[in-house]
């Protein structure tokens, strides 16, 4: 194996070290904006829940002097 070979070994090793460590950022990126709107969603459900269980809390306000 000559000095040529070789250098097209580590550069080809190098090529695609980089694209998997792309791809693996990018893969790590998008599960947290999935998190992000998983949580959001939840706390926008627990919120519309909470409501249908009792509507009217805080519709009125009595108030005697």
């Amino acid at each position: 194996m000559g000095i040529g070979s070789l250098t097209n070994v580590i550069a080809s090793a190098s090529v695609d070290y980089a694209t998997g460590k792309t791809l693996s950022d990018v893969g790590t990126a998008m599960l947290s904006k999935t998190l992000d709107l998983q949580e959001a969603q939840g706390s926008q459900l627990t919120k519309m829940m909470e409501m249908s269980v009792n509507p009217a809390v805080g519709g009125n306000f009595d108030m005697s002097v």
